[in-house]
């Protein structure tokens, strides 16, 4: 009987692949084409103007075309993963994951080529001819030897990086995780035997890479499935073979893994033994790539040798050695700064990026897509996950740096570190637009309270406060949870030495902090015994009345519960005077720019003095972006067209506004699509105050600002930064429980500005 989870899966495939549109990849214009203009411009005549900078200057293709970031992935379908020669037409799907892969992980355009041929030497011809079309190519899925033929020729030829992924990108992620075993093992490259079985292209590269980690050749014993590859033998050898050939009497792989500190598996199921394990030296390091059935399974080789380490091809184990974990990033690096090659000191630098990335803390990225898995550094997390983050701005920084050192870049940069943050621009959202705020948060050493310190989202921030800013973070919670958590999650952060704890339970200062609240809220009815209880167990009050005492700068709570809930706490202890709560203002980070929301919390149904409270603190927290507010007040009504509720609070907010001069520019009230829309506003409005697109939206009930907030976020792909409490003096603030890590940081970032900073 077939087996239903392999037929699940099959038919989940097919339908991925189908649905709802065929196939994975589709083409987009980058530039608008809607007038006559646009179209003079996109071709005749305006057009050639570009090609006649091209013909001046090649150089010059990576400025006016698509060229400098457009890889080529190109099969002749003759070794498609685990599917053998299955011809070109076949491997298309291959090659269209493989795009899809460049793009989303390094944002990399791709055109798959499958091309019918299967002479190395007319294959390398074609893919030749092609140089003009792109900046780089990616060979993949080409049978030994053919490959190698192809791809030197092609590097020979071609003033354009040529990669073979198969070879190369697999060598570079086994070196980088063969050089963090060794390092977990307490060993190095010098001294080990390596044991391999396989002598195909992938084979041959790692052993080529591990000789240039530090290996030393006649360390190195290759096995294929004849044996052992020896110095006079004739079967089945080619030069690359040959290479490795040892002077042994010798045959099998059973009589040369005896001693061996790496056995390097990429062959077939089952290859590698139990027993032949067991003669390995202590604390093997066991690579066994074959996919889908490594050479030995995990299980299998601990029951012999329980303090093994394992990497496998498969994602169902720890350490897969995943080519993703590099050629997107090392053609990323490649392209921006115009390297005419891939060479070894580049193919190196990846490596050593890979590796130290994964001796870092686990970005909180990585941690919410491989939930539940340990991601600490160690036997069991050799290499970080594809889906960590920073690999693009690590790795393919790294890369670049190399290729300007080795003297094969056409475009070098002047600023690595300006490169390596618009990296992390490009996958943190919020990065660029945070960037003043970090800036001001870095100049004032404020000490920032955690209400939630136990929460992992908490944990994660902490560290990359303490990395990113001056701050101090201050961690409400059981010192014993805190600690236990951040090991486990592989935090170096520990309670008392990088972040001051405040334990609920068992703090000396308890008897200060219960006085101190209950003389403020003694007169409304808040009694000794009470306040006794409710510091002792809430964390939000705890945190106000660290605030109130001067003993903290800023309180961030709200990773769970109500937002009401711990809005009442902060305005009884830290309300009062000149400081009262009017508003909650959200930035949402859209694919064409930021977008700010406010009231969406505080005021269920504002005032009109409220609602020209909200406008004036919307318009000083949006200039601490870097940016000129343009603030619409939208209703359904529209300049006075119907006559709502709505729109008579915010035309009565407007007069309010006037009566002053402001230093900001507002306008309402008006449909949303109208505040967006400038030549809308135009038609319907022409004396219009706004300039362009309102870029702050203002409502006057919380649940239209709270909708549009959250259809944003949950059909726009908006990210939220915030929200952003108003009116008091940044000492609070209070966020949403779907808060991630990185929305903790740049909270913090936010806290950490002092008020003065900002008017």
């Amino acid at each position: 009987m077939p087996d239903k989870t392999s037929e699940s899966l099959r038919d989940a495939a097919l339908r991925y692949h189908e649905f709802p549109r065929p196939g994975k990849l589709e083409i987009r214009a980058t530039k608008p084409l809607a007038t006559g203009n646009d179209l003079a411009r996109a071709y005749s005549p305006g057009v050639a103007e570009a090609c006649l900078e091209i013909k001046d200057d090649e150089v010059n293709a990576a400025r006016y075309t698509a060229r400098g970031n457009l890889v080529a992935v190109v099969s002749n379908g003759s070794a498609v993963l685990g599917l053998g020669n299955i011809g070109a037409l076949a491997s298309k799907p291959v090659m269209e994951g493989k795009a899809v892969l460049f793009k989303n992980f390094a944002n990399i355009d791709c055109f798959d080529i499958e091309v019918n041929e299967s002479d190395p030497e007319k294959l390398a011809d074609i893919v030749c001819a092609l140089e003009p079309t792109f900046g780089a190519v990616n060979l993949e899925d080409i049978k030994a030897p053919d490959c190698f033929i192809v791809e030197k020729l092609c590097r020979e030829r071609m003033n354009i990086p040529v990669f073979h992924d198969d070879q190369h990108g697999t060598a570079i992620v086994v070196g980088a995780a063969a050089k963090n075993a060794l390092h977990v093992a307490g060993k190095s490259f010098e001294n080990i035997k390596i044991v391999s079985t396989g002598g195909g292209a992938a084979g041959i590269a790692c052993l080529n890479m591990l000789l240039k980690l530090g290996v030393k050749r006649e360390n190195v014993w290759l096995c294929d499935i004849h044996g052992l590859v020896y110095e006079g033998r004739e079967e089945d050898m080619n030069p690359h073979k040959a290479a490795f050939a040892q002077a042994s009497d010798k045959r099998t792989l059973d009589e040369v893994i005896d001693g061996a500190d790496l056995f390097l598996g990429l062959s077939g199921p089952n290859v590698l033994k139990p027993e032949m394990v067991a003669k390995m030296a202590k604390r093997p390091i066991i690579f066994a790539l074959a996919n889908p059935t490594p050479e030995i399974m995990p299980d299998a080789a601990r029951k012999v040798a329980p303090d093994a380490i394992i990497a496998t091809g498969r994602s169902d184990f720890p350490n897969q050695v995943n080519n993703v974990l590099c050629f997107p990033f090392i053609f990323r690096g490649a392209l921006d700064v115009g390297a005419t090659e891939i060479n070894d000191e580049m193919q190196i630098a990846c490596v050593d990026g890979i590796a130290e990335l994964a001796r870092t803390t686990t970005s909180a990225e990585a941690a919410a897509a491989y939930k539940g898995e340990q991601l600490t550094f160690g036997a069991d997390y050799l290499i970080p996950k594809p889906f960590d983050p920073r690999l693009v701005a690590v790795v393919s920084s790294a890369v670049a740096s190399a290729a300007m050192s080795s003297g094969v870049a056409k475009r070098p940069m002047e600023d690595l570190g300006a490169y390596r943050a618009k990296l992390n621009q490009s996958v943190f959202k919020s990065a660029l637009l945070m960037k003043p705020v970090f800036e001001a948060a870095r100049a004032a050493a404020r000490r920032i309270v955690f209400a939630e310190g136990e929460d992992e989202r908490v944990l994660r921030a902490a560290q990359e406060i303490l990395r990113e800013t001056t701050e101090t973070p201050i961690l409400i919670g059981r010192p014993e949870v805190i600690e236990s958590r951040a090991e486990r999650l592989g935090l170096s952060i520990r309670p008392g030495q990088d972040v001051q704890i405040v334990n609920p339970e068992n703090d000396p200062r308890y008897r200060d902090y219960w006085t101190s609240y209950h003389r403020i809220m003694e007169r409304q009815g808040v009694t000794p015994d009470l306040a006794k209880a409710i510091l002792r167990t809430n964390t939000t009050a705890i945190g106000g009345i660290m605030v109130h005492r001067g003993e903290a700068d800023s309180l961030i709570c709200g990773t769970f519960g109500e937002y009401r809930w711990h809005l009442n706490y902060v305005q009884q202890i830290l309300g009062g005077g000149s400081y009262a709560p009017h508003g909650a203002l959200s930035m949402m980070i859209l694919e064409d720019g930021p977008l700010f929301i406010a009231d969406t919390q505080v005021r269920i149904e504002p005032t009109p003095e409220e609602i020209a409270e909200t406008v004036i603190g919307a318009a000083r927290h949006v200039r601490r972006f870097g940016l000129t507010p343009q603030i619409a007040l939208c209703s359904q009504s529209q300049f006075g067209n119907i006559p709502c509720d709505t729109g008579a609070r915010l035309r009565a907010a407007l007069e309010i506004l006037d009566d002053k001069r402001r230093d900001f520019i507002y306008e309402g009230e008006m449909n949303i699509d109208t505040a967006l829309d400038p030549e809308l506003r135009e038609r319907i409005f022409p004396n219009s105050r706004l300039e362009g697109a309102a870029n702050v939206l203002v409502f006057a009930h919380a649940d239209a600002a709270s909708g549009v907030r959250n259809i944003l976020k949950m059909r726009s792909g908006g990210l939220e930064v915030g929200p952003i409490l108003m009116g008091m003096g940044n000492r609070a603030h209070i966020v949403s429980p779907s808060i991630t890590a990185r929305g903790l940081l740049n909270m913090a970032a936010i806290a950490g500005t002092p008020v003065a900073h900002y008017g």
